[in-house]
Order: structure tokens, then sequence, then C-alpha cells
């Protein structure tokens, strides 16, 4: 069934300036500024304000069926973590895991890259190139553990991924060899 018009809005928070120009989203904050592309979703964004002189932003969808009408939640939770991402920043932290060979890690390339050596013993030096406006570095409180920053939640979580992807225990049994480097802490550079 279809609903006629299905609408959420999302405040904007202070400090926070959101533009909308044609399905494009585009956010600044101090942090710095993120742009998101909504071209694929059949939803209509636009900026209003409230009586109280609040700004918001609501998404609506017309004639919707049951996806369109779950897609507008969606586009509001993507413009939320662009706002979280331009105000706080997201950080997450990753662990090296090893049994026996220790991970050695060296960043280079002005924190925007890193090298893994010794993974599983082997003399293979794996490099990924993190994606941009993500740095990392080493934590200097906690041994083994890589501290990954930005402003964009997908581009920092992709970053982690792909480190996580190079260490990959290949031709054993992964229930028993557990190495790698893993994901342990998601959150925000600012803290609450």
């Amino acid at each position: 069934m279809k609903t006629i018009l299905s609408a959420e809005t999302m405040n904007i928070p202070d400090g926070v300036s959101v533009k909308v120009n044609a399905k494009v989203i585009e956010v600044e904050g101090p942090r710095g500024k993120l742009v998101r592309d909504f071209k694929h979703l059949n939803l209509d964004f636009q900026l209003i304000t409230d009586e109280n002189g609040k700004r918001k932003l609501k998404v609506e969808a017309w004639f919707g069926s049951r996806k369109t009408s779950a897609a507008i939640r969606t586009a509001l939770s993507h413009v939320e973590n662009l706002i979280t991402g331009v105000t706080k920043g997201y950080r997450y932290k990753m662990r090296f895991v090893y049994a026996h060979f220790p991970i050695n890690a060296s960043i280079g390339n002005d924190n925007k890259s890193i090298e893994i050596r010794n993974f599983l013993g082997e003399k293979k030096v794996r490099k990924v190139d993190l994606l941009n406006g993500v740095s990392v570095v080493r934590s200097e409180k906690v041994k083994d553990e890589l501290i990954l920053d930005g402003n964009d939640i997908e581009l920092v979580s992709r970053s982690c991924a792909l480190i996580n992807q190079k260490c990959h225990v290949k031709k054993k049994d992964i229930r028993k060899f557990l190495d790698g480097i893993y994901v342990s802490e998601k959150g925000t550079i600012l803290e609450e």
C-alpha cells in the first residue's frame, strides 16, 4: 500500500550550517565541511524553521512504498552522522592480536599510510594507504593500539576495514589462528 505523504524532521544544532541543493546536502561545522549525495533516493529534502525559530531539515516521500518510507529515516541518520562528523569527529581504535609473532606497524606518509610487518612471521610488507581525510596514530597509553581519526564516518570505518582485510590468515584454520588487527572501539574525538 502506498502512503500519500510520509515525512520526518530533524533538528539542526547551533554552529552547524546545512545547505540543500537538488538532493545534495552540504554540512559545514567547526571541524570542516562534508557533502553527501542522495540523488538515488526518491525523497524531497527541505530546510524549514519551526514556530520557535529552530532550524530543521524535513524529508518527505510522496506516494512511497514501504521501502521508500523506510529510506526517510536512513537519510536522516546519514545527515546526523555528517553533523556529528563536523562537530565531534569520529575516532576508531584498532588492536593488534597475535599469539606468537608480534605484529610491527610503522606509520608513514604524514600519518596517511601504514606498513604492517612480521604478520604471522611472514616477510611480506603489507602497505595500506588510508582514504582521504583519515589519519592514523599509535596510541601512547595502550600497547599495540592504533587510533584512526576523521570527520566522515564512512571513510574512517572503510579505512579500518582496509587495515583489517590486509591481515587475513590464509591457508590455516582461522578458529585457531586469530591473529590480525581488529576494531576494538568506535566513538567520537570530542568526548561527551
